[in-house]
């Protein structure tokens, strides 16, 4: 067998005929600059004809379904294992999706509880039997003297099929008639059913008239019933003297005594809120039911009605609306301009959820003037019944904005039947386990005692359950709770979860290909990470990891650093070997840093907060535990703590949405916080996440930071362009004129394949330039409009030195470590990292106020530590203008230059939410409870 993977003459995007040797079974990092080429290398080379190779394996029936994969430009690839990739991409954001049903815990817990559960009474909270023929007819009897009922049994419950056949063997058995999804038919006219639909038939077995007499009749009709829908009846009791219709199940196996009420056969769909059988009917297994939120409907209670408190007419200058607020106000004796905090609660319910008495309304409209006289609907039923009426999508999606989630009035947000949540194990539900953290459920399945025949069914569920929370707590999410929705994940967590569960399969001989595990871990909990990294590799798999993190780096059996520079000053193999050889490379930047020789220095003296602070008190979003905490003005803070103890929830769900809120009128809800003190120091605040910056290829650096319209204008000043008449209209790919009309200014054309997958080719007319030709034929220093996007930053700012309103600019995307991106690349294919960096750039550029609040989320994801270098220096900028800046990090390079710290914790999750400590990275380093100070401490070296 092969012992390494080897790659010869790889030219994929900027590497440049690069041969790589990765050795088989080991733990190997590829590290570099930004733009340097690991991604390309690791994913879009050998990932990707890793991929090919399988898919072609496939028949060309099976390919179909399968997207088209390119043969990555590499001349050969020896070696080569299947190959599996875990990226930072974003997790399902399917609300059925769920912690424990991605790491496949849940599958296993349907089976315990289904196997292994201890039913109890729905209604009393008893434990539940079985029932005998007997007693369901005895409890049939006690319906009195002229009760009628109709026996079912259930012969399908829930399953797709047209069931001709079914139809015709109860024919047969001499039946005449059966209950349909609902439904009664006679057997002889029994309708056609689809067959991808689910389906339910029940046969009626007898229809009776209780009374003395009819006992033995009945006794028979009951068995008849348990044998035919193999021990379960349904008897459908007809209501009497205006009483509604009710139906009860009754069970050979199990049934409450007291109640009477009886539970289903215990199956694994019983518990699958994603199934018919166990989801709760009311909310469909969602848990949640969605309602106009009165927070979303009057998102800025500071303001008043006059200044648009009620968000869904806010920015409307009609007249007509007005004057419903002038009548309002006067039927309720308020005034119209008093702040909505500050009106009396009676009022303010009148005006969501409408009067008791009738508003008189002088309405004019032109010269004409009405009079009417009615009940005010208050907002919320307003904007209810506008959403039920219409038939406009686009206003069911304006009225969304206003809708907000909340639990299901039936199950209480558990998503399950209650006859499902009956079922227990260990004295809990299944709701009730995965309403535990991850660390949490590992104990109670640790500590669980179970009777002597129950613990030999569960003894290999529980193994599997064991193993698979174990890994979680491996890779440092033990903070997460199991019934945690995967929207809600951020990228790093997605990441670890894949990561864990292909722990779980114990697979060997597999090329693990990942990308940057460690984002948004903290230090402490990184030797977990290496750990089962480690672990993935001891099974016999190679695990090729793109990662700047130096502990990662520290621990590869082999490193492979990418360089020297980024764009097209990279794409070269600087050093490979060990992480030992590799502090003593000369050539490897990383490894100057690493043993180092270069560092990234800790200031010379911190800031000292002379303007203030803001303050906000009592924060209690999410695990935030009633916490006040003071951001001081004009210095670089940054918010620490390990994973899921509460840094999001207060930096920018209750910081940037409440100030989001008073400063833009925003409309998105803010965290709950009760007080917030020194708004007035500040003018803006500006998010700067890693969204994309554009959905569509259309969408690039050069267009999102401006510079494109300022590159436009001067070809447009250009003698020939004058001379010919054209605008700078004409050098934009989205504007007709211009463009290229085969391509529509794409530079690609879709050829649909119809059963094979579409093919996308470059534009035959333009050869992928975007442009017609008379446009391209116009050129600036000898370089037309094309030339210029398909320029690197570097390049243009070199281009572009003499034209100030371009240099600024760029200069901008440089100085935040972009100069390596192409002005017209598409914004789908940059990171999240880079997508935040171009939106940095931009703010840059933009005339500082000196009273902005910028708040960044993990801004080093993707950087090395020389980008890092580059980064700080614009965040000092940044502050040396005046404003403030908060950043969420782990990174520690990032954190021991900061002003002012402020630490979470202790722990994740439900043991996190509080301050632990705060002040300047020395202060926070000597505090012997904070977990970021005991790594301060090492890269503070004495200080």
């Amino acid at each position: 067998m092969l012992k390494n993977i080897t790659v010869r003459g790889a030219r994929q995007h900027n590497l440049k005929n690069i041969d790589v040797t990765i050795p088989r079974d080991k733990l190997v990092v590829v590290t570099g600059l930004s733009g340097s080429g690991k991604s390309t290398l690791a994913f879009d080379t050998i990932y990707a004809e890793g991929q090919r190779r399988y898919v072609e394996s496939l028949s060309a029936y099976a390919r179909q379904f399968l997207e088209r994969m390119d043969k990555p430009d590499v001349e050969a690839i020896e070696g080569l294992s299947p190959a599996i990739a875990i990226e930072q991409k974003t997790t399902s954001k399917n609300p059925r999706s769920t912690v424990a049903t991605v790491t496949e815990i849940y599958d296993y817990l349907r089976l315990l509880y289904a196997r292994a559960g201890t039913p109890y009474c729905p209604q009393c909270g008893k434990q539940i039997r079985s029932r005998s023929p007997q007693e369901i007819v005895d409890q049939l009897m006690e319906l009195g003297e002229g009760g009628r009922l109709t026996l079912l049994a259930p012969v399908i419950t829930q399953r797709k099929g047209e069931h001709k056949g079914v139809f015709a063997r109860l024919m047969k058995d001499g039946f005449v008639r059966a209950r349909v999804d609902g439904k009664l038919v006679e057997l002889a006219e029994a309708p056609d059913l689809e067959k991808n639909k689910k389906h339910s038939i029940e046969v009626v077995i007898d229809r009776i008239v209780i009374k003395d007499s009819v006992a033995r009749r009945l006794t028979d009709s009951v068995e008849l019933a348990l044998r035919m829908g193999e021990g379960l009846l349904l008897a459908w009791v007809h209501g009497q003297g205006g009483e509604p219709d009710r139906e009860e199940l009754f069970s050979e196996r199990l049934a409450c005594d007291a109640c009477g009420i009886s539970l289903p056969e215990l199956t694994p769909q019983m518990f699958s809120f994603n199934s018919p059988q166990g989801a709760c009917p009311a909310c469909d297994g969602l848990g949640t039911r969605v309602f106009f939120d009165p927070e979303l409907v009057v998102p800025n209670p500071a303001l008043s009605l006059r200044e648009g408190a009620l968000a869904p007419w806010a920015g409307s200058d009609s007249v007509y609306r007005q004057q419903i607020i002038d009548a309002l106000a006067q039927h309720l004796g308020f005034d119209p301009y008093t702040p909505w905090q500050d009106l009396p609660e009676e009022t303010q319910q009148a005006l969501l959820y409408g009067t008791e008495g009738e508003v008189s309304f002088y309405l004019e409209r032109g010269e004409r003037r009405h009079y009417y006289k009615r009940p005010w609907e208050g907002m919320v039923n307003h904007l209810e019944r506008r959403y039920h009426e219409t038939t406009s999508q686009a206003m069911r999606d304006e009225l969304g904005r206003f809708m907000n989630s909340q639990p299901c009035d039936e199950c209480g947000g558990a998503r399950l039947k209650t006859t499902s949540l009956a079922v227990k194990v260990g004295g809990l539900n299944i709701h009730e386990f995965t309403s535990q953290s991850v660390r949490q459920a590992l104990e109670f399945v640790q500590k669980l005692s179970l009777g002597k025949r129950e613990a030999i069914i569960a003894e290999k569920v529980l193994q599997e359950i064991t193993q698979r929370l174990g890994f979680m707590v491996d890779v440092g999410l033990d903070y997460l709770t199991l019934e945690r929705t995967s929207a809600t994940l951020s990228g790093g967590e997605g990441q670890r979860i894949r990561l864990a569960t292909q722990i779980g399969s114990a697979l060997v001989g597999v090329l693990y290909v990942l990308d940057e595990p460690s984002i948004g871990l903290h230090q402490r909990d990184n030797q977990r990470l290496l750990t089962t990294l480690k672990r993935m590799r001891d099974l016999g798999n190679t695990v090729l990891v793109v990662e700047h993190d130096e502990d990662t780096i520290l621990a590869a059996d082999t490193v492979i650093d990418m360089g020297p520079g980024a764009g097209r000053h990279g794409g070269e193999v600087v050093f490979s070997g060990t992480p030992k050889q590799l502090l003593r490379s000369s050539q490897s930047l990383t490894g100057q840093y690493l043993s180092g020789k270069k560092v990234i220095p800790v200031p010379a003296k911190r800031r000292a907060n002379g303007r203030g602070a803001v303050e906000l008190i009592g924060c209690g979003e999410h695990n935030l535990k009633d916490i006040d905490v003071k951001i001081p003005m004009g210095l670089f803070t940054c918010v620490t703590g390990v994973s899921g103890s509460g840094k999001s929830s207060l930096v920018i769900d209750t910081l940037y949405r409440a100030l989001a809120q008073r400063l833009y009128r925003s409309k998105e809800r803010a965290g709950t916080v009760a007080e917030i003190k020194g708004l007035e120091k500040l003018d803006k605040v500006i998010d700067i996440d890693q969204s994309p910056i554009g959905r569509t290829p259309r969408s690039n650096p050069a267009t999102y930071s401006g510079v494109f319209t300022p590159i436009r204008e001067l070809f447009a000043q250009t003698a020939e362009s004058r001379a010919r008449g054209y605008k700078p209209g004409r050098f934009s790919f989205n504007v007709r004129g211009g463009r290229c009309p085969a391509c529509d200014g794409d530079g690609i054309i879709k050829i649909e394949m119809h059963f094979l997958p579409d093919v996308y080719v470059t534009c035959e007319v333009c050869h992928g330039a975007r442009y017609n030709r008379d446009t391209l034929e116009i050129t600036y220093k000898g370089a037309s409009i094309a030339d210029v996007l398909h320029m690197t930053c570097n390049q243009a700012l070199e281009f572009f030195a003499n034209v100030p309103v371009i240099r600024n600019k760029l200069e901008t995307l440089v100085d935040v470590g972009l100069g390596y991106i192409r002005l017209g690349q598409a914004a789908t294919t940059l990171s999240g990292g880079e997508a935040q960096r171009v939106k940095l750039s931009r703010e840059l550029g933009k005339r500082a106020t000196g009273r902005t609040l910028y708040i960044l989320d993990e801004p080093t994801t993707g950087l090395h530590f020389d980008d890092i270098r580059k980064l700080l220096g614009v965040l000092e900028r940044l502050v040396e203008m005046g404003n403030t800046v908060v950043v969420i990090e782990h990174n520690l390079e990032v954190i021991k230059t900061a002003d002012h710290i402020i630490d979470l914790g202790p722990e994740g999750g439900d043991n996190g939410g509080l301050v632990i400590a705060t002040g300047t990275p020395e202060e926070v380093a000597a505090n012997p409870k904070s977990y970021t100070g005991q790594y301060l401490k090492k890269v503070l070296g004495g200080r």
